[in-house]
């Protein structure tokens, strides 16, 4: 049964130095409408799902072939490169806007995809450095979009630190989907680009949900998509955060009251193993989310192989907002939810 904790500051939030997510997607949707591989993403109605978790309605907003990237990530840093080839671009010459810049971040895979898509679309480079745990299959997938991959530290956590110097010794753009104190130009622009799959699936939807179930890392989709619902339906919705048990760093920051490190095993949920949120997901969840869940490896990996048999492949990850409800979350049978596959299967 999944862990909760009820959010004691929803509708007030935290004194943080970071501004509140962006809830407006029009900005990334003018965007968007420029890139010839955007295409809106399917909401998919899956009630023998709902039949066997015991609710009325479940709908899923389908991210696992976002722009040919496999997941949501495809919106985020792709989203912020477009903006930086936006502010020098020279009449048509997209393709090299930003001939000379190179992007670098870290990444457990999707993340990393989006700023290799984005940087190869305008003509700069891309580095990403990823953590000795991240599947070979990601390293594989980044390479074939261009990036130079580079292998450094056991965690997510050095793999950034790595990243970050990297960037001040060579003068590159650090292009994380995280904030922090310093930090939060970039990040900001790159949770605005995933509103566009909270519009969308706005759009969608027959009916409000009464429940929306949002996986978390460092919490840049949770808080983005959250932000958009607080938006269109107001406080109806109750809105639910789901994360790893072996880093709960929304759920203990959020008990805390402010930024914590977290400590854990490493996660097979390793595109949401995060051990110290975002500020600025942090300063969104905390006035907009009503619940912090935690899964645990067995539920995630539970979650996995039912969703296998609704013809729904996907990873620990990506099933992992649906994952709490399919693991005991106790919603009642009249329940509308809304809840995000958020990539495909890693083989994919």
């Amino acid at each position: 049964m999944p862990v909760t904790f009820a959010n004691p500051h929803r509708g007030r939030g935290l004194a943080l130095d970071a501004p509140f997510p962006c809830d407006d997607a029009k900005g990334g949707a003018d965007l968007l409408g420029q890139c010839p591989a955007h295409q809106e993403t399917p909401l998919l109605s899956v009630p023998t799902l709902a039949a066997h978790c015991g609710v009325a309605q479940i709908h899923l907003k389908d991210e696992r072939n976002r722009m040919g990237l496999g997941s949501f990530k495809a919106l985020g840093a792709a989203h912020a490169i477009a903006r930086a080839a936006w502010d020098v671009v020279e009449g048509s010459h997209w393709s090299k806007a930003l001939a000379g810049r190179t992007f670098v971040t870290a990444s457990a895979g999707n993340h990393g995809l989006s700023v290799a898509g984005g940087a190869a679309l305008f003509g700069a480079q891309a580095v990403i450095y990823l953590a000795e745990t991240v599947p070979e299959s990601f390293a594989a997938r980044l390479r074939a979009k261009g990036a130079e991959v580079v292998r450094e530290g056991n965690d997510y956590e050095a793999s950034m630190d790595a990243a970050e110097t990297a960037a001040a010794r060579n003068g590159w753009t650090l292009l994380s989907d995280s904030s922090w104190p310093g930090y939060s130009e970039l990040p900001y622009l790159v949770m605005e680009g995933y509103l566009q799959l909270a519009a969308e699936a706005a759009q969608q939807i027959p009916a409000p949900p009464t429940h929306i179930l949002l996986q978390a890392g460092v919490g840049g989709l949770a808080a983005a998509v959250a932000a958009h619902a607080r938006k269109v339906w107001g406080n109806a919705p109750q809105i639910i955060v789901v994360e790893p048990e072996a880093a709960p760093a929304l759920m203990e920051s959020i008990r805390a009251g402010k930024v914590v490190d977290t400590h854990g095993p490493v996660s097979a949920m390793g595109r949401l193993d995060c051990k110290t949120p975002s500020m600025i997901a942090l300063q969104g969840l905390a006035r907009d989310a009503d619940l912090f869940v935690t899964l645990s490896e067995e539920e995630a990996a539970a979650a996995v192989v039912t969703l296998q048999t609704e013809g729904l492949a996907t990873t620990p990850s990506g099933g992992a907002g649906i994952g709490a409800l399919l693991a005991g979350l106790d919603l009642p049978a009249e329940a509308r939810v809304l809840a995000i596959l958020s990539e495909g299967p890693e083989d994919a």
